[in-house]
């Protein structure tokens, strides 16, 4: 564990470091884009906070490689380097379409080769998926499933990036969860080490965005970009997919451990789906939204979940903490009822589930309650004015 702290503070100094040299390079080069009629903020801000992200990252994993502790990650070695190359392509087709907007067809193209090259040069494929005995039964099978499940995650991650703080700060807990969950399913299934490729990418992913959100946080000095959002949804989907889709199937199953059944079996894969759970979501909307009204799937609008917020009358930073809520809730409620299935906690399922509930309560009452100052605010404003008295 003290390998994953030292490396979630370098990966964050790191980060931090080059996130202010990036922000100053940025304002005296004038490297910034103009404002859009979709954005929310009204001042001209640099958007090239994913550089810094993304050799924050590098720096992290290249490190890695001279640290006995983190070997059995580097055989075989191109797995590393084909994660990298992703991350670096992307990060370059990010930071082009930062600057002067890419068609999204070649964004597409650019997140499926990416995608390609860890998969088929990396070696890293869902091979199987801790449903019973489900596994993949051909390669192109496995190959594209992965791809697709890659480029998926990306565009959720990115689609999201609307607000100071937002990406940055979701994708902190939602790898902080996930983080715990493979530190503990590594342990419980019995693992030489707990050194693996999947904790340690979610620990350098929660550095990544600790060292970046002080310079993001509203009012943002800097934005991640194309290419911070991007890479931080490629290797989010690259971690899941190492730790649950690479396994053995027989690890996951219940009866070893005597757990229920029913629970044992979905969570490996349930857990990795929900920590991206409003993004996802965000994503199949807009994707739906786009199409009904026969446009681009990828046609930028100003109708995602953070809009949606904003309409309701949240703050910009009040929409932000509401959706770290609903991601930490919801994450935390499958962690817990996965560590009661495992540690066979009495009981623990009720307080999993009666803490979900809970939350899931509070959650909605707070995200719907502007409605109503909104409301009255809307009134108050259509309401005659009495006359001013004049002197």
């Amino acid at each position: 564990m003290k390998q994953y702290l030292f490396t979630i503070i370098l990966t964050a100094a790191i980060t931090f470091a080059l996130s202010w040299a990036v922000w100053r390079l940025s304002l005296r080069f004038k490297l910034y884009p103009g404002i859009r009629e979709r954005d929310v903020h009204k001042t001209p801000t640099p958007r090239l906070g994913g550089v810094a992200m993304f050799l924050g990252i590098s720096a992290a994993i290249g490190m890695s490689a001279a640290n006995p502790f983190f070997d059995r990650m580097w055989a075989p070695p191109q797995t590393l380097w084909s994660i990298l190359a992703a991350a670096l392509l992307i990060a370059v087709v990010g930071v082009v379409d930062d600057l002067w907007d890419l068609d999204w067809m070649i964004k597409l193209a650019a997140q499926f080769l990416a995608a390609g090259i860890i998969t088929v040069g990396g070696g890293l494929q869902i091979l199987s998926l801790p449903v019973g005995d489900m596994i993949l039964v051909s390669s192109w099978v496995s190959i594209s499933v992965t791809m697709f499940a890659i480029v998926v995650v990306m565009n959720a991650v990115n689609f999201i990036d609307g607000l100071d703080g937002l990406v940055a700060g979701v994708c902190l807990i939602a790898n902080g969860v996930f983080f715990v969950y493979a530190y503990i399913l590594t342990r419980d299934s019995g693992a030489t080490s707990y050194f693996n490729l999947a904790t340690f990418l979610a620990a350098v992913l929660i550095g990544a965005c600790v060292g970046f959100l002080p310079l993001n946080w509203s009012p943002a000095k800097l934005f991640m970009g194309d290419s911070g959002a991007l890479v931080l949804g490629l290797l989010m989907a690259t971690s899941a997919i190492a730790l649950t889709g690479q396994g053995d199937v027989n690890a996951f199953d219940p009866e070893r451990f005597g757990r229920s059944q029913l629970l044992g079996a979905f969570i490996p894969i349930v857990l990795p789906l929900v920590i991206v759970m409003l993004p996802l979501l965000d994503f199949g909307l807009a994707v739906f939204r786009r199409m009904r009204a026969g446009k681009s799937p990828f046609a930028p609008d100003r109708k995602h979940l953070h809009h949606r917020m904003l309409d309701l009358g949240h703050r910009d930073r009040d929409a932000v903490l509401i959706f770290y809520s609903w991601t930490a809730i919801i994450s935390l409620t499958v962690l817990l009822m996965y560590i009661a299935s495992r540690e066979d906690w009495p009981g623990g399922y009720l307080v999993g589930v009666a803490f979900g509930v809970v939350g899931v309560i509070a959650c909605v009452i707070v995200t719907l309650s502007p409605t109503r100052h909104l409301r009255r605010r809307r009134t108050d404003e259509a309401a005659p004015k009495p006359p001013m008295e004049h002197r």
